[in-house]
């Protein structure tokens, strides 16, 4: 699904990844994650592919919720899980969103 978000300026984290084979606890942990970032303030939705690269761009209203949102408790529980368990390797990039367009049929 294709978020939603409010007109332009916001921020966009654009978090790539490459898994180890290691699974336990992954997919809950990703959707705890998905489910706590919904309840910070700033937050403006989520999209994720999750293949041989997985890429989450996580949307939110400032650089300041983003802050908020990477120093939460469970999250960062989750970051050090990802460095020692799920993760060979990842790319975080935040980004100032000041256009967007889009087609619907």
């Amino acid at each position: 699904m294709i978020t939603k978000t409010p007109k332009p300026p916001y921020y966009a984290v654009i978090f790539s990844t490459i898994r180890t084979s290691i699974d336990e606890g992954y997919i809950e942990m990703a959707e705890r994650m998905e489910e706590l970032a919904k309840e910070q303030e700033g937050y403006l939705g989520v999209e994720s592919a999750r293949n041989e690269v997985g890429i989450t761009i996580s949307y939110w209203s400032s650089l300041d919720a983003i802050l908020k949102w990477k120093n939460n408790a469970e999250h960062t529980v989750a970051r050090k899980l990802g460095k020692e368990l799920w993760y060979k390797k990842y790319q975080l990039r935040i980004c100032k969103v000041e256009h967007e367009y889009g087609f619907e049929k």
